[in-house]
């Protein structure tokens, strides 16, 4: 299901409206004062402020406090915004893009997208019984010397459940420790694992079931045994992290990792409403 601008501009005419939702998302259903204790009681809009107010005793509930707009002086529809932006793009959106789309300063521009994308971070396991798991590792920006080897680059490793979600991790060196590390806290037990002939993968042959395909002999699926679906991923990563954002540092790397890893875990999904859930959560 899509979600389209014009049913953004139906669901977020105004900044209230906005104000409206994320007090919707975060207290829904409130219907007991947490300080008078009144049970059935409504909280109205206070006026001129960003908070409600219990209808007996005044008690106010704050929706954006501890949020990603806390405190901000970027209106509301702005925010809802440029996060419609975030989860319609595939390629993902530049500072300078939202600082176009806005009309805000390009540092105030920069902080909305670092705070949005926190709003897309990776949670939990993949896999279980049944389940077929793809690993492999790549590795981002840098200058190879003499045109060999990862030297100068960033390794990311990752995970993918064939036909589901993506798990994808920047570590200090692709070894065996780092994969283990990665492996077990991102793959649900009893999973089947497919990877290359890497031997960093070693040491999932006694923990589990383990396929491999020898990529150095020009075999890149052998049956059913691939590791297609990690490498089209890595593909999209890289593609994406170089037509829109050109390089990225070590340092933040991963925030745009996790940008794209949570598209992908919800291709097909209207992103916008899941995205909009998780910034009426505390931050």
């Amino acid at each position: 299901m899509r979600y389209t601008k014009k049913q953004f501009d139906l669901d977020f005419p105004s900044n209230d409206a906005c104000l409206d939702k994320m007090f919707a998302d975060r207290y829904g259903g409130v219907d007991t004062c947490p300080s008078c204790g009144v049970i059935g009681t409504r909280f109205h809009r206070v006026t001129g402020r960003k908070c409600y107010a219990c209808q007996w005793c005044g008690y106010q509930l704050h929706p954006l406090a501890g949020t990603i707009f806390h405190k901000s002086s970027t209106s509301l529809v702005d925010w809802f915004y440029a996060i419609y932006l975030f989860s319609v793009s595939k390629n993902g959106v530049s500072a300078k893009e939202l600082e176009r789309h806005l009309g805000v300063t390009y540092k105030t521009a920069h902080r909305m997208a670092r705070q949005i994308r926190l709003l897309m971070s990776q949670d939990g396991s993949i896999g279980g019984p049944g389940s077929i798991i793809e690993a492999d590792e790549t590795y981002m920006g840098g200058v190879r010397r003499n045109g060999k080897g990862p030297r100068g680059k960033i390794p990311v490793m990752g995970v993918v459940e064939r036909g589901g979600e993506v798990r994808a991790i920047v570590v200090d060196a692709a070894g065996i420790r780092s994969s283990k590390t990665f492996i077990k806290s991102s793959v649900a037990p009893q999973s089947e694992l497919h990877t290359d002939e890497a031997r960093i993968y070693i040491w999932t042959n006694k923990e589990m079931t383990h396929q491999t395909v020898n990529h150095s002999l020009g075999e890149y699926a052998r049956g059913h045994i691939t590791t297609n679906t990690i490498e089209g991923f890595w593909g999209q990563l890289k593609r994406s992290i170089h037509g829109t954002y050109h390089s990225v540092s070590q340092k933040h790397l991963q925030l745009y990792v996790d940008e794209f890893a949570f598209r992908y875990s919800h291709r097909g999904e209207a992103v916008y409403p899941i995205l909009l859930e998780r910034a009426s959560q505390l931050s």
